[in-house]
């Protein structure tokens, strides 16, 4: 039996954790977690409650831990019994792994030093701070490290994953039995193809909680680079 444990904390990109998690709660032999401090419901980003059914104190050694992103990742980043749990799990866990800005809580955690990850296009910059090898692909493996991009690349990371913990098969099986065959009506899904001004408009929205998040990751460089000097 594989065990697969998702990270769960206030206004997460809900997304981020039920794409994967469809996926995931169709393979074989396989038991998914949904963590957090404790069994109180968790409020997504916009307002969807997903209930835990395991605490951190309570979780048993995975196979696979994923984090997923959102606003709430800002608390997470200094979030010290989070960030201990996802140390003391990547010891053994055959697979760390995130979903869009879940990778930056990996990097507060020191998980993804010396490895490449990606993350969600507005926050690649903010994961170079952590001094991460930063990618642009939809989904990055380095190792033992999977990462992907924002919010509808949990699907597609999901999928590899599959196919990693199992076969090709498995994972394409789950992909039709999903019927996941993406053709957007709009081609603006990444800024390389959106227009200067949806891209523009994006930024904006975004422009609050990231210059917050900017303070944090700033703040954790800067201990961490001192820490190591010392």
């Amino acid at each position: 039996m594989k065990t697969i444990g998702f990270i769960l904390f206030p206004q997460l990109t809900q997304l981020d954790l039920t794409g994967p998690y469809e996926v995931f709660a169709r393979l074989p032999d396989t038991q998914v977690f949904l963590l957090a401090h404790t069994l109180d419901p968790i409020a997504t980003e916009k307002g969807l409650s997903i209930l835990p059914n395991c605490s951190f104190a309570d979780a048993p050694q995975l196979d696979v831990i994923c984090v997923p992103g959102g606003p709430g990742i800002n608390a997470c980043l200094t979030d010290d019994v989070m960030l201990n749990f996802l140390r003391q799990q990547s010891i053994q866990a055959a697979y760390v792994t995130s979903v869009c800005t879940g990778a930056l809580i990996l990097a507060a955690a020191g998980l993804l030093e010396g490895y490449q990850a990606t993350t969600h296009w507005l926050s690649l910059d903010l994961l170079r701070m952590f001094g991460v090898d930063v990618r642009t692909d939809r989904v990055v493996q380095d190792r033992n490290r999977i990462t992907g991009g924002g919010v509808t690349a949990g699907i597609d990371f999901g999928l590899a994953l599959a196919a990693e913990l199992f076969d090709k098969a498995t994972a394409e099986a789950i992909q039709l039995m999903m019927e996941y065959n993406p053709q957007p009506p709009f081609d603006s899904g990444h800024p390389s193809c959106a227009t200067e001004e949806i891209v523009k408009k994006v930024q904006a929205m975004a422009a609050p909680y990231q210059e917050e998040r900017r303070k944090i990751v700033a703040e954790i460089a800067v201990h961490s680079s001192l820490t190591k000097r010392s």
